[in-house]
């Protein structure tokens, strides 16, 4: 499988990434945002980080840059699309998802692990997964606090577009296992044709054999079984 991971001013966990990728096998490359070629990959990854130091509003300026074009054309010819934290508001300003990331209800950085249930396996990202399966994986973010005006909401929820909500250890809903207050506890969505995924949580950094936790390997398992 051919990876491209897009590096932005700011980006910190494209290394990551990259690192992940490489271990499962695949050839990756780092793509400069100041290119213009994707470099004919199967899956696209905009990573986490704090693209143009976050100014104005995170991902505001990143959608900006040269290489969005390619990302773009590269998704709406149905390519599969994978923006985590920082890439997941990049998403959201480019308009290929819907929705905002607003500051987290308490108004703090968060750095924890976290439990996350997968809410359907009709997208390539979760389809080999099982519904209402609990994962345990990092979030690190300030502004993930995921929000949509109520028609939108409805939208996603009839198309099945959640993949991800944030729960408790037993998948349990609720206000103590949503971390930043997100709008029906959404922690990732997809687009309507299913081929995009953003999400919050950093699936890269529970997917190797030095962390302790490793259930990011369900969500990179999923990806390359889809792309088989």
């Amino acid at each position: 499988m051919r990876i491209s991971v897009v590096t932005f001013p700011g980006s910190n966990c494209d290394h990551d990434v990259y690192k992940v990728c490489l271990c499962r096998n695949h050839q990756t490359k780092l793509i400069w945002h100041k290119d213009t070629d994707l470099e004919k990959p199967d899956l696209v990854i905009l990573p986490g980080g704090f693209s143009y130091g976050d100014y104005l509003r995170c991902g505001a300026l990143a959608r900006f840059s040269p290489i969005v074009k390619e990302v773009i054309a590269f998704a709406q010819k149905g390519g599969l699309l994978l923006g985590i934290c920082n890439g997941f508001q990049i998403l959201t300003e480019c308009g290929l998802l819907p929705g905002t990331l607003l500051m987290n209800e308490n108004l703090c950085f968060i750095c924890q692990h976290q439990y996350i249930r997968v809410e359907t396996v009709a997208s390539p990202f979760t389809q080999s997964i099982g519904k209402g399966k609990v994962l345990d994986i990092p979030i690190a973010h300030k502004e993930g606090n995921f929000y949509i005006e109520s028609d939108g909401l409805k939208q996603l929820q009839d198309n099945d577009q959640i993949l991800f909500r944030y729960c408790d250890k037993k998948g349990n809903l609720n206000i103590d296992s949503n971390p930043n207050g997100s709008l029906d506890n959404i922690a990732g969505i997809c687009n309507k044709q299913r081929n995009i995924l953003g999400m919050m949580p950093h699936p890269e950094r529970s997917a190797t054999e030095t962390v302790p936790h490793k259930d990011g390997r369900w969500i990179f398992a999923a990806i390359e079984k889809a792309l088989e």
